[in-house]
């Protein structure tokens, strides 16, 4: 079978369902990533991303559903899909008891690779991932950040066409979460496809197009920008002294969605009508609570929160 024309998607799938016994971990999911794209999969743990990722992959054989990834039919072309991709999970999983260069070199016999092609590809990553002054030392003794520069390292080492990358920053610091997205984008503008899942919203705004996930299924889909302008909600500010009983005061308001405090302010999300904002102040006078009301942009976090209420946004006020 040829390769996929560059017109397929690197990532394709239709109706793509996972059960285990009564539980729906993926829920009829269509899904569709470009060549190129970082995509990112953003959703709370239960979700459904590590599943969806693995039956990707070809390591989980979905219940329902059809997958075509890089051209290639999924499950039943796994083994030639497995050369062309690379798979990073959250949990550090090379040999902690082998040196830095014992574990890329182990990983690259894996692959196929020998001799001075190994011996280059390894110099490679280790001057491009910051491992040099740490080849000798073993793996169970490093850092979470240099832990997690040693797993990119040997996810990239065969030089795959598409990336999976599971949570990859869970553990590390912000210094190291944020050197890792640039080592990302480096390799996206090598060409690279790159599926990411995180809890992290700066990590989500980093992503070229992103798929909230709630209960298995995709609750939005799209670039984090036109996610934020396509809000089906309005936001607000309010700015007070006793920030916990305007908080009480708000939750009971009618089309009130969520109040979270931020800061000195609380944050909220309210459905998208015209008279929310006079029930808000009508609500504050009567509790007798002095508060400064104003608008506010959208951000992710509001996408986040209306795509994953309890019911939909657009029929909350029926």
């Amino acid at each position: 079978m040829a390769d996929a024309p560059a017109a397929e998607p690197a990532i394709r799938a239709r109706s793509l369902s996972k059960h285990f016994g009564a539980v729906r971990a993926v829920d009829g999911l269509d899904l569709d990533v470009s060549h190129g794209e970082v995509y990112g999969f953003l959703g709370p743990n239960g979700s459904g991303k590590s599943t969806t990722i693995r039956m990707l992959c070809g390591l989980l054989l979905p219940t329902e559903g059809e997958i075509r990834v890089l051209g290639l039919r999924i499950p039943e072309e796994s083994e030639r899909l497995k050369r062309r991709i690379g798979y990073m999970t959250q949990r550090f999983s090379l040999y902690e008891d082998l040196s830095v260069r014992e574990n890329l070199a182990f990983l690259a016999a894996i692959h196929g690779l020998g001799g001075r092609q190994a011996r280059a590809r390894i110099d490679e990553v280790i001057e491009r991932y910051w491992l040099r002054d740490l080849t000798r030392q073993l793996a169970g003794t490093l850092s979470g950040g240099q832990k997690q520069r040693l797993s990119l390292a040997g996810t990239v080492l065969h030089k795959p066409d598409l990336l999976f990358l599971d949570e990859p920053t869970s553990a590390v610091d912000p210094q190291s979460r944020r050197e890792f997205w640039d080592s990302l984008f480096e390799l996206a503008d090598q060409g690279t496809t790159l599926l990411v899942s995180t809890h992290y919203m700066d990590e989500a705004e980093r992503c070229t197009r992103l798929a909230i996930l709630d209960h298995g299924r995709i609750a939005a889909d799209g670039s984090p920008r036109a996610l934020q302008g396509e809000l089906p909600g309005r936001t607000w500010l309010v700015d007070a002294a006793d920030l916990g009983a305007v908080r009480q005061t708000l939750a009971r308001v009618p089309h009130v969605l969520s109040v979270a405090q931020i800061g000195g302010s609380l944050r909220i999300l309210s459905e998208d009508r015209d008279d929310t904002e006079a029930a808000i102040e009508h609500a504050l006078r009567a509790a007798g609570v002095a508060a400064e009301l104003r608008r506010a942009t959208p951000n992710l976090e509001d996408v986040f929160v209306a795509a994953t209420l309890d019911r939909p946004l657009a029929q909350a006020a029926a």
